[in-house]
């Protein structure tokens, strides 16, 4: 079941994920679509490109990582505290082709005022399973937007 949140969670949300993508030009450039943004979660989608792939013909873990990576730098910093990730890893589960549309959800599983993890799930557009991420991040304690006092 998700939580739900107030409006206004929702909108700091909004105005912190528009801060972080607008200034983020690799995430521009992998063409991330953001599908949701909420305190704690985040789903994106993107279009693999063929100057995606590796010597294989298949997508280059790192542009998957990238995606889980961005999905988890936006759940966590939605709450309107500033994030950083401090360990991540992923499990590349089944081969990605030029044309696929990936789609990463990031959940949170755990938050205190220090740390968060966050589960990433990247799936294809069949809704099969690609990739698993796990990230943990630090939460710094200042705001995105200290003039307001969240």
């Amino acid at each position: 079941m998700l939580k739900q949140f107030t409006p206004e969670e929702l909108s700091l949300a909004k105005r912190v994920v528009d801060q972080m993508y607008n200034h983020d030009p690799f995430s521009l450039w992998l063409g991330i679509v953001r599908l949701e943004d909420a305190p704690g979660r985040s789903v994106l989608q993107m279009t693999v490109r063929k100057e995606m792939l590796n010597g294989f013909s298949i997508l280059h873990g790192g542009i998957t990582y990238s995606l889980a990576d961005s999905a988890l730098a936006f759940a966590s910093n939605a709450h309107g505290i500033k994030a950083v990730s401090i360990e991540t890893s992923i499990s590349h589960v089944e081969p990605c082709r030029e044309g696929d549309v990936l789609t990463a959800i990031a959940e949170e599983k755990h938050i205190s005022n220090r740390t968060g993890v966050y589960y990433v799930t990247v799936y294809n557009q069949e809704h099969k399973q690609v990739a698993l991420f796990k990230g943990t991040v630090y939460r710094t304690g200042k705001l995105w937007f200290p003039e307001e006092n969240q």
